[in-house]
């Protein structure tokens, strides 16, 4: 059903279009209702898709056992597709699910189909084999040959089959079938006329990391995108219903797919890929790349004809453009060729909404995507957020319970089982939430087995959720590798939806091993915890300068020499001492050394648990200070980078409506994200960089702004309203005098 909804135009209830659809179906309601109420529950989202985008013949004709036989093995030949996690799941409801093409009769083929063709593509690994296999192998299995002698060109495939003939369109359609049959998201393409007025002409596409053609029972070998009519197809019209070329889609968009053999039906939808067929381009001259431009509507999630002006680095315009909507293919995008390495800024505006965005021209092809979007003001920004997390918890709660239950996270090929006790009776949304990481590393599964039990034994907060992760390795570095920010990330997303956890109270301790992991992860994910405490561990040569705002705790035996981790310890004090003086109001910190003591501190460390439980994240500081060491995060506190660079620093202050960018290294672009907690939206914004002003103006509120900023954290207090992203070498503006400048 999620995978539904990410299909539906934004802000459409769902239940509402489902009802509209409904009510067109006449007498034959009960038997959509019945289809409804029969279908299994993983499997509901299918049907609701089918019936909501239903032609209106087919809502007043087609029976409940239709549907779901349909339903049913569509989503057991997905389930079992080797391709399924490779192609996103859009693809099945429009390009699996449907059971029809066309206008084509209605034919019960489906189950028939995947018990016959299934068999046939049991070796493939991906669509594009499965789908050069049955161009080869169904037509003589079904005995189907082209022929201008076909009763018909708008053939079902079983009147195909029974004619043992068809056309080009009765061939694509029963071609269509077999691939839906096993899962492969398939689709008919054809053109009304060809270019010289030759006549028309349909085809197949397949979907496999990009839409690939093929023409039904014209196999080319193993072979895709290669046929006869390659040559005509490269003459077609993009602005033409005559000779342009469509591909049908189920759910519907603007564009109507031009039937020659039934002109005067409107019910099937279409896109036009034309260019994909016209695009054959000039090669590139050295140093340049194509970049594809895309706007969208943030209400509708909808591809919008808007004007496009791209600006270069003295703000001149140097070029306008109009982008693509719904009547085009999805991957048909307005498309210019730029300079590698230079920075320009694009403005896109659409019936009175505009957006705009640095970019900078990098080497191969590169989308940059503009939303289209009303802005809200403060008191409907405070429904959004509450609409939003209300979805989103609701959400986590139908994905992730059986996760929860299993105490076990996945994230590709690492699992990280988990255990966790209360303490307390915090009230939900008020509970605070350590997580503590075990030792071992470099050592047997036992070793670590035997160190993760421990650790749930080691502390016994005086309030809040106590959790003692697994690690998903067994390496030296198991809890500083790059899945664990993801698995992390997770497990802090579902404990405060679960467990009713408060964002701002999330702690990260650990020793030996775990210890290592605290050194890094602390800094690496600053803005998730309201305080860390590293036991016995070492710090591999961390900066800890991201801790600005993240208070730190180290603890260590005096005698633990092993790997200098002793005298690590009493370097970083001396490097905490000084983060602090030269910003005294940042770089909360607690050094202890524990002089007699040497790996085992005999429990000592403990004090570290209260230390930190007295303590409560700030993920709107003033300053920031934010230093990308090897991996990190795209994003530290209110600060975010598209493509963060190693050795990349930046320092900055925000003051009244002024954010101060005070230090900046290998950063060529920054976004700020902004609420009305951290300044008035409502009034103008500054970005300055020592005199030099980079933007001022009202940054508005955003819907797409608190639905972005939630999907990234799942932090309800992670949400921002507004974001401004400024490029160094593009956006230099000459403010108007005002007093006191």
């Amino acid at each position: 059903m999620l995978a539904l909804l990410a299909l539906l135009p934004l802000g459409l209830q769902a239940d509402g279009a489902l009802e509209e659809a409904l009510s067109r179906a006449g007498e034959n309601r009960a038997q959509l209702e019945a289809a409804l109420e029969g279908v299994e529950e993983s499997e509901r989202g299918g049907m609701e898709f089918l019936i909501r985008y239903m032609p209106e013949g087919d809502l007043k004709s087609l029976s409940a056992g239709f549907l779901l036989e349909h339903v049913s093995y569509a989503y057991k030949a997905w389930e079992a597709a080797p391709w399924r996690d490779a192609v996103p799941e859009e693809y099945f409801f429009n390009n699996v699910l449907p059971y029809a093409n066309i206008n084509e009769r209605r034919d019960s083929w489906r189950k028939d189909f995947y018990e016959r063709f299934s068999p046939l593509v049991a070796e493939a690994k991906t669509p594009s084999e499965a789908t050069a296999i049955l161009n080869q192998k169904v037509f003589p299995m079904v005995n189907v040959k082209y022929s201008t002698k076909r009763p018909k060109a708008d053939q079902s495939p079983y009147e195909s089959i029974d004619a043992s003939m068809a056309s080009c369109t009765g061939l694509s359609v029963l071609l269509i079938d077999a691939c839906r049959a096993v899962g492969v998201p398939a689709r008919f393409v054809g053109t009304p006329r060809w270019s010289d007025d030759s006549g028309n002409h349909s085809w197949v596409e397949i979907y496999d990391d990009g839409w690939h053609f093929t023409g039904a029972a014209e196999p080319t070998g193993d072979e895709l995108n290669r046929a006869w009519f390659t040559g005509r197809a490269s003459k077609a019209v993009a602005s033409s219903e005559v000779y342009g070329i469509f591909a049908v889609s189920y759910k519907p968009t603007p564009q109507r797919f031009p039937m020659v053999w039934r002109p005067d039906a409107d019910y099937v939808n279409a896109v036009n890929v034309t260019a994909r067929y016209t695009g054959a381009s000039a090669e590139l001259k050295e140093g340049f790349a194509w970049v594809r431009f895309r706007v969208q509507s943030a209400a509708t999630g909808e591809r919008v004809a808007a004007a496009l002006s791209i600006q270069g680095a003295d703000g001149a315009e140097l070029f306008e453009l109009q982008t693509k909507d719904e009547r085009f293919d999805a991957n048909d995008h307005v498309t210019k060729t730029m300079q590698v390495g230079e920075s320009f800024r694009v403005s896109a505006t659409h019936d009175g909404m505009s957006a705009s965005a640095p970019f900078t021209v990098r080497r191969g092809e590169q989308l940059i995507s503009l939303s289209l979007e009303g802005e809200l003001t403060k008191l409907e920004t405070l429904n959004v957020k509450d609409e939003l997390w209300d979805a989103h918890a609701a959400r986590i709660r139908t994905e992730r319970a059986a996760e929860m239950e299993a105490r076990v996270l996945t994230h590709g090929e690492h699992e990280m089982p988990f255990w966790y006790t209360t303490y307390g009776d915090a009230p939900d949304g008020e509970k605070s939430f350590i997580i503590s990481m075990h030792g071992g590393g470099g050592a047997p599964a036992a070793v670590n087995d035997q160190q993760y039990e421990n650790q749930k034994r080691l502390y016994k907060p005086a309030e809040g959720i106590y959790l003692a992760p697994r690690a998903p390795t067994n390496t030296w570095n198991l809890w500083h590798q790059g899945h664990i920010d993801v698995l992390f990330d997770r497990l802090i997303e579902n404990m405060i939806v679960f467990e009713g956890v408060n964002p701002d109270r999330v702690y990260l301790t650990g020793y030996s091993a775990g210890g290592d992991g605290v050194w890094r992860l602390a800094p690496r994910m600053a803005d998730r915890w309201a305080a860390s405490a590293m036991m016995a561990g070492h710090p591999g040569g961390v900066s800890l300068e991201n801790l600005r705002n993240s208070p730190f705790t180290i603890h260590m035996g005096g005698k633990d020499s092993a790997y200098n981790r002793n005298g690590e310890a009493r370097k970083y004090k001396q490097v905490l001492a000084k983060l602090h003086e030269a910003d005294p109001e940042g770089y909360d910190h607690w050094v202890e050394i524990y002089e007699d003591k040497g790996h085992w501190m005999d429990r000592e460390d403990a004090a570290a648990i209260p230390w930190m439980l007295e303590r409560t994240r700030e993920l709107r500081p003033k300053k920031v200070v934010w230093r990308v060491d090897g991996k990190a995060p795209h994003r530290s506190y209110w600060l975010s980078q598209e493509t963060p660079q190693g050795g990349s620093r930046v320092v900055v202050e925000l003051k009244d409506q002024v954010i101060h960018v005070v230090e900046c290294e290998n950063t060529e672009q920054l976004s700020f994200r902004l609420d009305d907690s951290m300044i008035d939206l409502d009034q103008p914004v500054k970005v300055m960089r020592g005199d030099t002003c980079f933007y001022e103006g009202v940054v508005p509120r955003r819907r797409s702004v608190l639905a972005k900023t939630l999907a990234e954290r799942g932090d309800p207090v992670g949400m921002f309203s507004a974001e401004l992203t400024v490029n160094f070498k593009t956006d230099v503006v000459e403010p108007a005098p005002s007093e006191g400048r």
